[in-house]
């Protein structure tokens, strides 16, 4: 495994082969970026991707520019999926495996590595990051607290727009949403009845589920507006043509089967790039992309040469029309040690490509518990409803609430025909050789990531920041 004091001597070498090598700002204008990210989204609910949470916003920058079906983040919990984003660096081998995590002293991120080429990189709302000395941003909150539909929603960032735009100064900003993450208070659920809706395969069809499931509808909405707002801002100072946006919905939903699992819709994200003139108006890509390859393509498109400690590689040529694949896989870790009401230890692994998804699970004798699984849920209370109806006899809930919390050592789900991943396929003989190579790969990563498998697990605790005092025993 990485050390962390191996990361500073690298980050070192990073900066002096980027300032010995880096070519004529001049030679070309360089872009500005804007990211936003939302806070726990599904990326199938939202109807830019055919959902029911209605995106206005979403749905017109995708027509500008092009949407990704097939985009992934290496962990679905928060902050190590923030890690890996800012860094390019895989959760492991960056030290930010487990939630509420923190990445090795001197780990470098997006902001040193544009500041560096005379860049102003700023983050606004949530960020779930640290140490502070590994992400030094110009931090502000108005992505996190604003109404979106005031005048002027992100004062701090308008603020920050003017500055860049007067003094020809480019920047890079990320805009961090807390939406759709529970509690689910913003939005208008009116606007989706509960009795209206329709559930995914994998839920337990209940009134506490479609009351949930309502109010999380209206967050998206919500944070639909906020994209809005912010992208109406770029237009009022000049700022779109020259402007790459990329807009992502991270994770999956707190809803099961999503977020802290490695299923398909815990790993996968909707991402929508718009770029005027250099990404065409209103195409599609099936490309697999991760967010670990954010950090790459932004200093390919600022000129800036790539430091040997990134992980991911640019999708640049896909956004330019260039090339239309990318990557062969994709891959995914989860740990519930240290997380709320987590078990002691159930470690994932996977391993994906654009059809199949395999997943390796490290204690399949545990129970799988987290935040959804204790009693009053993860602020949206529905988990004990799936219970009783499964207690009752339903044959579909025993089935549901079995798989979220019983699972076998291997999992193989043809996700493009099935995403919701219910048909577990490792035992079927055609798809054998599917199973060794999906394993083959993820093994390969797992040796260069330094992830000893369980005894990595066993340590996750330990980079929690605060929590090493924690009597955490051993599985």
């Amino acid at each position: 495994m990485r050390t962390p004091s191996r990361l500073p001597h690298l980050f070192s070498l990073c900066l002096t082969a980027s300032l010995l090598v880096c070519p004529d700002a001049g030679a070309e204008e360089r872009p500005n970026f804007v990211f936003i990210i939302a806070d726990d989204c599904t990326y199938l609910d939202m109807e830019v991707y055919g959902g029911q949470a209605k995106t206005p916003h979403l749905q017109a920058l995708a027509e500008e520019g092009m949407r990704f079906t097939r985009c992934f983040q290496a962990a679905p919990m928060c902050s190590p999926t923030r890690h890996n984003l800012y860094t390019g660096i895989y959760p492991v081998k960056s030290g930010a495996w487990p939630n509420h995590t923190a990445v090795y002293e001197g780990t470098p991120s997006i902001a040193h590595h544009l500041q560096e080429a005379g860049y102003r990189v700023a983050l606004s709302g949530k960020t779930h990051i640290r140490p502070k000395s590994s992400f030094p941003f110009e931090y502000s909150d108005d992505f996190r607290k604003a109404d979106p539909t005031r005048k002027n929603p992100y004062p701090a960032i308008d603020t920050f727009l003017a500055e860049c735009r007067e003094t020809d100064t480019p920047f890079c900003l990320f805009a961090c949403s807390n939406e759709p993450h529970t509690p689910y208070t913003k939005g208008d659920p009116s606007a989706y009845p509960p009795e209206s809706l329709h559930l995914p395969p994998s839920w337990v069809d209940t009134p506490e589920t479609r009351a949930c499931y309502s109010q999380y509808l209206a967050e998206i909405s919500y944070y639909d507006q906020q994209c809005g707002a912010l992208l109406t801002m770029l237009d009022r100072h000049d700022l779109k043509d020259n402007t790459l946006v990329i807009v992502v919905s991270e994770q999956g939903s707190a809803f099961p089967f999503a977020k802290w699992t490695c299923f398909e819709l815990g790993l996968a994200s909707g991402m929508i790039a718009r770029w005027p003139g250099k990404i065409a108006k209103g195409t599609l890509s099936d490309a697999l992309v991760e967010y670990v390859d954010v950090v790459p393509t932004f200093l390919q498109a600022a000129q800036v040469p790539l430091p040997p400690i990134l992980e991911g590689r640019s999708f640049l040529p896909v956004l330019l029309g260039h090339a239309t694949e990318h990557k062969q896989y994709t891959f995914g870790i989860h740990t519930t040690r240290g997380i709320i009401n987590g078990s002691t230890a159930f470690g994932v692994r996977s391993c994906g490509t654009k059809r199949y998804r395999y997943i390796r699970n490290l204690h399949p004798e545990t129970t799988f518990t987290n935040a959804v699984t204790r009693a009053g849920g993860d602020k949206a209370d529905f988990w004990s409803s799936w219970l009783e109806k499964a207690q009752a006899g339903d044959t579909h809930a025993q089935a549901m609430t079995a798989k979220y919390q019983s699972r076998p050592p291997e999992e193989l789900y043809d996700v493009e025909n099935d995403p919701h991943c219910l048909a577990n396929l490792i035992d079927t003989p055609a798809l054998q050789d599917v199973r060794r190579e999906l394993a083959s790969a993820l093994d390969a990563w797992m040796e260069t990531q330094g992830d000893q498998g369980a005894e990595t697990e066993a340590s996750a605790h330990t980079r929690q920041p605060g929590r090493k005092r924690r009597a955490i025993p051993n599985p």
